[in-house]
């Protein structure tokens, strides 16, 4: 199953990657981490982002496709994988249409979490992760089952993004309909868009992505 998660800062799309991951047994392939694994790694495509990023520059389309075409090659694709902030562009969305067509496959679908914009920035507002794991959590909408003590390892130390506050939210949301929002119908075109409503608790918005794939 070959899935891209579309959606606004804060609309849920990693939360529900993870549980994704859990029930099918797929990556989830985020750009950041893509690109970290690549730099890490030392392949030629991570020498020349890292000399990018070095200069204060941003990494060019084609570096992020060429990390994004030799991650779904790798074994742990074989069967499917979850894109999550991958394509951010149109630009991007055809660089993956076209990798996809000559490896034989396509996408199965693009699941769209629909959010209230108000509703986005107090989320990402309160939310914080796990320094060990990376599970998330928030401060009012989803705090772990102890106080202080992560759900699903047991640590207790957690982080912050420090431009997870309102006015930092409201900027990213205007890079995001500027930039990427354009998929939503890019997508309906083609008839792979799903909306799903986004402002439902977790584990509804993670019942109704459950019904969208099994009407696939």
């Amino acid at each position: 199953m070959k899935l891209i998660l579309l959606g606004p800062p804060g609309a849920g799309k990693g939360t529900q990657a993870h549980r994704l991951v859990e029930t099918h047994s797929i990556p989830q392939l985020s750009t950041g981490d893509m690109l970290r694994a690549a730099i890490a790694a030392g392949t030629d495509t991570g020498i020349r982002a890292k000399a990018i990023m070095d200069a204060g520059k941003l990494v060019s389309d084609d570096v992020v496709n060429t990390i994004v075409a030799d991650r779904i090659d790798e074994p742990d694709g074989v069967n499917g994988f979850i894109l999550d902030g991958y394509p951010r562009t149109l630009p991007q969305a055809d660089s993956l249409e076209a990798m996809l067509a000559a490896r034989d496959t396509k996408l199965d679908a693009v699941i769209e979490l629909r959010v209230d914009d108000d509703a986005m920035v107090e989320r990402i507002a309160g939310r914080y992760t796990c320094v060990n794991c990376g599970t998330g959590y928030h401060d009012t909408l989803n705090k772990p089952e102890v106080e202080g003590v992560c759900n699903k390892c047991g640590n207790k130390e957690f982080k912050r993004r420090p431009d997870d506050n309102a006015e930092a939210m409201r900027t990213r949301l205007q890079v995001y309909y500027k930039d990427t929002s354009p998929l939503i119908g890019y997508y309906y075109a083609k008839r792979q868009l799903k909306v799903v409503d986004g402002m439902g608790s977790i584990d509804t918005v993670s019942e109704e992505i459950t019904s969208v794939l099994g009407n696939l």
